[in-house]
């Protein structure tokens, strides 16, 4: 009789995450990292751009 093995089936996250690394080269996915990362920083400071404009308006409006 032979041993039963129990091996999990991966994730779809984990088998994509494979078939990515066979894919794609490690200095392609360190430049779409950054790549994102950069993205990221500009929706950040778009945020800030109109927060401050919205603070300039409301000083400049008590003050006219």
């Amino acid at each position: 009789m032979q041993a039963v093995r129990a091996n999990a089936l991966p994730s779809v996250t984990d088998a994509l995450r494979l078939v990515e690394s066979l894919l794609i080269g490690t200095g392609q996915r360190t430049a779409r990292r950054n790549a994102w990362t950069a993205v990221l920083d500009d929706r950040r400071r778009a945020k800030d751009r109109v927060e401050t404009e919205h603070v300039l308006e409301a000083v400049s409006a008590r003050t006219s």
